[in-house]
């Protein structure tokens, strides 16, 4: 049974709706709200008693917004309290002057009118007011009116706008105002035409003046000058003041007679200039009122004779006594006995100018310099150029003794005086004392001062360098005191007897070297070089008997030295002793059986024709040594020059790739060749004597790609570079190749081929001088070595050649590379 509606009703009505509000309702807080006022309300819809509930709070962005404003309330009011503060401590220049301002309401009217215009301080012209000026109209514009025909207006704004700075013209207005130039312009003409009526004739109506030709003349009187007429008034006037006020001034006249050129009156500038030459006849009276060294030079320069010129110099020192420049001026121009009175004043007028301290001594007589340097070393405590030319005084004059003491006393009182003592300064001043022939000097200079700032660990290598030093700049004295002092000190350095053996070599005396060859052996007697150099320097000298003396000391003292039995045999074999020759040889096999020894043996009975002899001991060496190459080539060629091919191929392909390949290469077996040195380069890939023959086998196209592979196998072999210098020789790259000729020597200067070969260079492509460099340059060198060097020194037809005439000998036999 269904409810009746009312049922119904109620049972759908809200069980709040009629009843009283709980107290502290609020209408919508559980939305949000805090209550419902307007701007009419008085307050707000909550009581102030109400209890808050935190589950409506206000957000914390609001929270954190309203923190945020009072912080900055905070410090803007902390930045006011903080400027206000420094405004108390710094106060504005407007406030410092706060209180005068208000001082200014009691100044009356004629105190401001006393106060002075902005500038007043600075301004000559505001200071000393004068009377307004009036311009007159430039003569420019008059000028432009004298044809008769008035110009443009725009042309005479546009001659005013060049003239601003003239405001009145005979009190008429300015341009700026309301004059009209027109006028002017008609005003000029009536005035020209009244002066032409003046000048006319006595008949009425007829004149014999033409007007035309009168104004053209007019027009070429006109200066040239565009300035102002008053300017050039007011600088006449200015000029002609100078003049009379001081006549003797010339820039006065020239200036004058300037301005008169300028304005077209030459005339009057000729006679101007004139007129001032009068006044001052010639220009050294006015140099001779001035203070200035250059202009008093320049006054004697004018002068023409001698005489003139010393008394404008001895003038000059009257009035600048303590110009150095004058008294070595005046001085250069006497004789050796004024000059020496000269200098006696100019000392005492100059007593610091070292210079003339020497001068003066250089002058005087022993005695009398001795004082004068002493006098100028109590003047001059701190310059060692006194010192030193007081030992080159006692050198001269024989007291040898003294030079020494005297350098050592300048080191001594130069340092007591603070002055540094400069190591480079000091071997500069021995190397222009050896050079201005103090030789003792130098030698004291270069004791004394060698030691100085150098360490005992570091000595020998500064000392050394020194050495070179010296020698770079041609100073060889000073190089030999250098060296004296390294051998006392480190006597039993072979080194320093070696570069002092060779400074005596080259630019020493026979005598020299052998003496200090003497020493050094004494000192390293088991250096053989020592001893062969001394050998050779008395062989050389034609002394065998002494050279021979030397290498039996030297056998002695090195009783198993292969270098000193060779030495031995090829001073016999070189002088003909062939059987002194053979028994050293034999003494030497026994000694001191090397391959060289062996080797040599046999050269000697080659040399002397004893080719079985030859063949014996080319076996007996083979024997004890297979693997030393050379013997296996002279037993090839030994049989290549008994025509015996089969054995001397043999020999070739048993020893030595290379010579097997060019016996192929004569025989026309290219290819069997190609082969041979592909398995050659193969087993011996560093060897440089078999890939320098490997380029020039292959075809031109291909032999670039062939050098860069040998200069990569063996870069630093000499044998390879100079097969690349002839490469570049055949290709015509001519400063190429000369570069490489200087490479090659560079590392291998014992290379006898490469020289031949670069000295046949430069006879083709190079000049005379050239020539003759590369030649002095192997001199020095003295090269051994080399295939086709060793065949012409070596040959029994060449015995006894130099240096010099086998590199001659050598370069004939190179053959061009093509």
């Amino acid at each position: 049974m269904a409810a009746p509606p009312q049922a119904l009703v109620n049972r759908n009505k809200k069980h709040f709706l009629g009843v009283p509000a709980p107290l502290g309702y609020v209408a919508g807080v559980g939305r949000g709200a805090t209550g419902f006022t307007t701007r009419s309300d008085i307050g707000p819809a909550r009581d102030a008693n109400d209890v808050s509930d935190d589950r409506h709070a206000p957000p914390a962005a609001k929270r954190t917004k309203k923190k945020e404003e009072r912080r900055k309330k905070k410090r803007e009011k902390r930045l006011r309290e903080e400027l206000e503060r420094y405004r108390q401590e710094r106060p504005k220049i407007q406030q410092q002057f706060s209180d005068l301002k208000r001082d200014l309401s009691k100044v009356t009217i004629d105190e401001w009118k006393a106060v002075p215009e902005v500038g007043d301080v600075r301004n000559k012209k505001q200071r000393n007011p004068r009377a307004e000026k009036f311009t007159p109209l430039p003569d420019s514009v008059m000028a432009r009116n004298l044809g008769g025909s008035p110009l443009p207006q725009s042309i005479l704004i546009q001659d005013w706008q060049s003239n601003k700075h003239f405001e009145h013209f005979s009190g008429m207005l300015t341009p700026t105002g309301d004059m009209d130039l027109r006028k002017i312009g008609q005003a000029r003409n009536t005035l020209m035409d009244v002066k032409l009526s003046q000048v006319s004739d006595s008949v009425t109506g007829q004149t014999v003046v033409d007007p035309k030709g009168y104004l053209t003349d007019l027009q070429s009187m006109i200066p040239t000058y565009g300035g102002d007429i008053n300017d050039i008034k007011k600088a006449r006037l200015l000029l002609k003041s100078v003049r009379e006020t001081n006549p003797n001034h010339p820039p006065a006249w020239i200036a004058s007679a300037r301005l008169e050129e300028v304005t077209g009156k030459v005339q009057a500038a000729r006679n101007l200039i004139m007129k001032g030459c009068e006044v001052n006849p010639p220009k050294r009276r006015f140099m001779a009122r001035s203070g200035t060294v250059r202009i008093w030079i320049k006054a004697a320069d004018l002068e023409l004779e001698l005489k003139a010129k010393r008394r404008v110099f001895r003038k000059a020192l009257e009035h600048v006594p303590n110009s150095v420049r004058l008294w070595k001026a005046a001085v250069e121009l006497e004789n050796p006995e004024d000059a020496r009175i000269l200098l006696s004043r100019a000392v005492e007028c100059c007593p610091s100018a070292v210079e003339l301290w020497l001068a003066l001594a250089r002058l005087e007589t022993y005695e009398n310099a001795r004082k004068v340097l002493n006098k100028a070393r109590e003047n001059i405590p701190t310059d060692k150029s006194i010192w030193t030319t007081a030992a080159k005084l006692e050198e001269a004059n024989g007291n040898h003794h003294m030079v020494e003491k005297i350098v050592e006393r300048a080191i001594t009182s130069l340092s007591t005086n603070g002055v540094e003592i400069n190591r480079e300064q000091w071997f500069k001043e021995a190397i222009e004392s050896e050079k201005g022939g103090h030789v003792h000097c130098c030698r004291a200079i270069v004791k004394a001062i060698i030691t100085c700032g150098v360490e005992s660990e570091d000595q020998k290598h500064t000392w050394m360098e020194d050495a070179d030093h010296c020698v770079n700049q041609g100073a060889y004295e000073c190089a030999r005191a250098v060296y004296n002092i390294a051998l006392q000190t480190f006597p039993g350095k072979k080194s320093i007897w070696l570069r002092a053996a060779y400074l005596e070599k080259n630019h020493g005396t026979r005598e020299s070297l052998e003496s200090l060859l003497q020493r050094a052996v004494a000192h390293c007697p088991k250096s053989e070089v020592l001893w062969l150099m001394g050998a050779k320097s008395k062989w050389l000298a034609g002394d065998v008997p002494a050279a021979r003396g030397i290498l039996s000391l030297a056998f002695q003292a090195n009783p198993n030295s292969e270098e000193i039995w060779l030495a031995a045999v090829k001073l016999e074999s070189e002088n003909k002793e062939y059987e002194r020759a053979r028994r050293l040889l034999a003494k030497a096999r026994g000694s001191a059986p090397t391959p060289r020894v062996m080797m040599k043996s046999a050269k000697l009975e080659w040399s002397l024709n004893d080719l079985n002899a030859t063949l014996q001991l080319l076996d007996e060496a083979l024997r004890v040594f297979p693997e030393f190459a050379k013997l296996w080539m002279m037993t090839g060629q030994i049989y290549e020059q008994r025509n015996d091919l089969s054995k001397a191929f043999d020999s070739y392909n048993s020893g030595l790739w290379l010579e097997a390949i060019r016996i192929e290469i004569r025989a026309g077996m290219k290819d069997i060749a190609n082969a041979m040195m592909a398995k050659a380069l193969q087993e011996c890939s560093t060897s440089g004597i078999l890939w320098a023959e490997s380029i020039f086998m292959e075809a031109r196209p291909q032999r670039k790609t062939k050098s860069v592979d040998a200069l990569k196998k063996c870069e630093h072999d000499p044998n390879v570079l100079l097969a690349v210098s002839k490469l570049f020789w055949s290709e015509r790259k001519i400063s190429k190749c000369r570069e490489w000729f200087q490479r090659t020597l560079k590392i291998e200067p014992d290379l006898g081929d490469a020289w031949a070969h670069w000295y046949r260079f430069e006879q083709l492509h190079g000049t005379k001088e050239q020539q003759e460099e590369v030649k002095q340059r192997c001199l020095a060198a003295e090269p051994h070595h080399g295939e086709l060097w060793c065949s012409v020194s070596k040959d029994i037809k060449n015995i006894g050649l130099n240096t010099e005439q086998t590199l001659l000998a050598v370069a004939k036999e190179v053959a061009i590379p093509v």
